[in-house]
């Protein structure tokens, strides 16, 4: 039996799996037509990448990301909740900037608890959908190393239910490293 699903809550489950990739593609083009088509080749890539991870591989998402501001920069955009609301397009925001503070992002769709904050270097956080399964938790972790005027942003996300990466991997990109290109520009 292959199962694929998305994070709006469709899933196929077949025993045959080009069928079951058939339907997904199928769904995803008619129900999110948008978000495809404001997709990088590279966005695109990892979607594709988690698609196949759904099917057997374990669930990870690594992504690096290079901005042109310093780490400080990223840092207070990512964990103050004034600039996060204008950096998500003024979704309600609420960050507790300390180890152990709660956050709440894009209208409470996004929720979790801050577990270590290094200012300048490293945000790690439990992390969580609202709409997923009450106690489900994942890790993300958000690894900042100046470079010269610029800032590599290396990032992680695992622990995530079972076929949410297809979902995952490029709302990052979407929701996250593109907007706060835009901010910091």
């Amino acid at each position: 039996m292959t199962t694929l699903s998305c994070d709006c809550g469709f899933k196929v489950e077949e025993e045959n799996r080009y069928e079951v990739e058939a339907k997904m593609w199928h769904h995803a083009i008619h129900d999110h037509a948008d978000m495809l088509k404001s997709m990088t080749v590279e966005q695109l890539t990892q979607w594709l990448m988690g698609k196949d991870k759904q099917l057997g591989d374990s669930s990870a998402i690594h992504q690096e990301v290079v901005f042109a501001a310093s780490p400080n920069r990223i840092y207070e955009a990512l964990t103050d909740a004034a600039q996060f609301s204008k950096v998500s397009g003024g979704a309600p925001t609420e960050i507790t900037p300390e180890a152990g503070g709660s956050f709440s992002c894009f209208g409470g769709m996004i929720v979790g608890k801050n577990i270590e904050l290094e200012p300048n270097k490293r945000i790690v956080q439990a992390w969580r959908v609202a709409n997923w399964e009450e106690g489900v938790y994942s890790l993300v972790k958000f690894e900042l190393e100046g470079q010269g005027a610029e800032t590599r942003l290396i990032f992680s996300h695992t622990g995530f239910p079972e076929g949410q990466e297809a979902h995952l991997a490029p709302g990052w990109h979407t929701n996250y490293w593109e907007p706060l290109k835009k901010y910091l520009a």
